[in-house]
């Protein structure tokens, strides 16, 4: 048996996504409970006095994402359909015009997760996930200690320079085949399939920051760091660079032990037969694929000189892929999880209504100056939480966009260093604690093998501890170099 010729698992049903079910069948009386607490609890917020600086619309809001987030948690009911909900809530409640709450649907980040997810189903159904599994054999080995240390290692260093979505629809496709050889679908998940599934988001997401390639929200923060403090601090690619690459190198760490921690699987080693010894020489569709792809990466690294969004280059690949048949879009789309990329949609609604409608600010208003006269660890620490909760619903560029107004003129009042503030955010936007924080957790979401609870119980110690992991790096770190 093998990962590339399972018996009963013919390439064609390596399906990436399949209709089972991740636990018990929940009762109609506990799906009813759920569902009550949740309205429950968005009434009791809404019926609370609203305060003078939070907008009525902001109010409505925050009851509204707080119901919505119960019932994701819960699973209450199916969460694409809790998705849709959300969005018709933000337009029934008066949040949001019927246009705005749904255009995110469609938005740039929203329509390139949706090609990213489909490079993956293309990745898998031409057989080159075999061959990139096969590689990573060779170099880790079949030990799950050792193979496990070597991905989250090796997807927070590639993320540094890669978009972290990429990284991961490559690392997650080409896992998937292994499980299913095993015979551990999602219905059958257990804590090795878990840890592997999860691990490679959460590596992925703790090197977004490590370059200024690795995502918009690094070049967005130093922009507002050289606005805010006139032009008197540039930070460049090479300097940004030495400023932040090294601690991704402990986030990668801190990710592996977290997940491990939290999802140690009781075997040692993989079954030898997974292990594909020899594959054969690349031709046909998966030739004509791996071209495309490599062109793909090509155009995507130099889009700063083209010009051309990244969705743009991603819709002509998938015309590469699809126009001299190399596999059908019918295919794509029969296989494409649809419900985790509407949940994602509704995450980037609601985060942009956060902004809309003024309960973003209100929170930061609130929370951040909390932080005034603590000792520094804590006021960072503070700061990059309040970052990480704000990424956790909206897009970690929108967060630092919302966050660093507010903390930079705090630092100037502390006596703190309007750098190391602007350039922890891009930092601690990366850690998030919810599926729907970022492209990476929803692709890897989509495969099933993980529910949200799972989620949950690794995400919230992992952004916890690799905050600490980032101050420490900020306060020992960044003044040994001499950066503040």
């Amino acid at each position: 048996m093998s990962a590339h010729a399972a018996p009963g698992n013919s390439p064609d049903e390596l399906v990436v996504h399949e209709e089972e079910s991740q636990g018990p069948v929940q009762s109609g009386r506990t799906i009813l409970l759920k569902v009550l607490f949740a309205f429950a609890v968005g009434i009791g917020i809404y019926l609370l006095p609203t305060p003078e600086t939070l907008p009525a619309q902001g109010h409505k809001f925050l009851a509204l994402v707080t119901t919505v987030i119960i019932l994701w948690v819960s699973e209450a009911i199916p969460i694409g359909v809790t998705a849709l909900c959300a969005a018709a809530g933000l337009i029934l409640f008066g949040i949001e015009s019927p246009n705005r709450a749904w255009a995110p649907f469609a938005s740039p980040a929203v329509m390139f997760v949706l090609m990213i997810i489909m490079f993956g189903v293309v990745l898998n159904e031409v057989g080159l996930a075999n061959r990139i599994m096969s590689w990573i054999f060779k170099i880790a080995g079949t030990g799950v200690k050792r193979l496990s240390f070597v991905l989250a290692v090796g997807c927070t260093m590639l993320a540094t320079i890669f978009h972290d979505a990429t990284v991961t629809v490559i690392m997650i496709f080409a896992l998937v085949p292994v499980l299913r050889a095993m015979g551990i679908t999602p219905g059958k998940s257990n804590n090795l399939s878990k840890f592997f599934i999860i691990l490679i988001p959460l590596a992925a997401s703790a090197g977004g920051f490590g370059t200024l390639l690795g995502g918009g929200r690094n070049p967005l923060a130093v922009e507002i760091l050289a606005k805010y403090t006139n032009g008197a601090v540039n930070v460049g690619f090479m300097e940004y660079l030495i400023i932040q690459f090294p601690l991704s190198i402990f986030t990668a760490l801190a990710t592996w032990a977290v997940v491990y921690m939290i999802f140690r699987p009781k075997e040692k080693e993989l079954p030898a037969a997974v292990r594909i010894e020899k594959m054969p020489p690349m031709r046909g569709k998966e030739l004509g694929v791996t071209i495309i792809f490599t062109l793909t990466f090509i155009l995507w690294t130099f889009s700063d000189l083209t010009g051309w969004h990244v969705s743009v280059v991603a819709a002509l690949a998938l015309a590469g892929f699809c126009g001299p048949k190399f596999i059908s879009f019918k295919t794509i789309c029969d296989k494409f999880p649809w419900e985790s990329w509407i949940v994602f949609g509704a995450g980037v609604s609601l985060g942009a209504s956060m902004l809309n409608s003024g309960a973003g600010k209100y929170l930061a208003e609130v929370c951040l100056p909390l932080l005034q006269g603590q000792p520094s660890f804590l006021v960072f620490y503070g700061m990059g939480f309040f970052g990480s909760f704000l990424s956790s619903m909206m897009s970690n560029s929108a967060a630092v966009a919302l966050t660093l107004p507010i903390t930079l003129p705090m630092a100037e009042m502390l006596n703190m260093s309007p750098q190391a503030v602007a350039l922890l955010a891009p930092i601690t936007t990366s850690f998030i604690m919810l599926v729907i924080g970022c492209p990476p957790t929803i692709i890897a979401y989509s495969t099933g093998y993980f529910s949200q609870v799972d989620f949950i119980k690794v995400a919230v110690p992992w952004c916890l501890v690799l905050l600490g992991v980032a101050v420490v790096g900020v306060m020992f770190y960044w003044p040994m170099i001499g950066f503040y």
